[in-house]
């Protein structure tokens, strides 16, 4: 597998962890470093993430890529950018719209993870 075959993989298998919340492979996923900045600004850390999921508060129903999703390799690092239609639920609240993605991947000791990772909101009406 290529580099780039490779970092796309991860992101097949991180779409299928967020999908199923599936703790143990978003455990494998990201790193114990990770920040995440929500489409509301908020920096959340791995756990942060993990516990959303492991509680049943955020329930990912719907991710579907739009468009092309751009993987670009940097030695140990790569970056993926890509914008995704998502829908769901989080405390009870269904929430759906349009986002962009960006995730900054490290491969340490031959294991790929997401080191930061930001979400913003696509306005579609201009």
């Amino acid at each position: 597998m290529d580099d780039i075959a490779e970092v796309k993989y991860c992101e097949q298998q991180l779409r299928e962890a967020i999908l199923h919340s599936d703790v143990t492979q978003l455990d494998r996923l990201l790193s114990d470093g990770l920040i995440f900045i929500n489409q509301d600004g908020a920096r959340l850390s791995k756990a942060d993430d993990i516990a959303a999921h492991r509680s049943d508060l955020l329930a990912i129903k719907t991710l579907s890529e739009k468009g092309e999703c751009v993987i670009q390799r940097f030695g140990d690092t790569a970056t993926v950018c890509l914008t995704t239609e998502v829908a769901g639920e989080y405390a009870d609240q269904q929430f759906g719209g349009t986002f962009a993605y960006s995730r900054i991947w490290h491969q340490k000791d031959g294991r790929w993870q997401v080191l930061l990772a930001h979400c913003s909101a696509v306005n579609l009406t201009g």
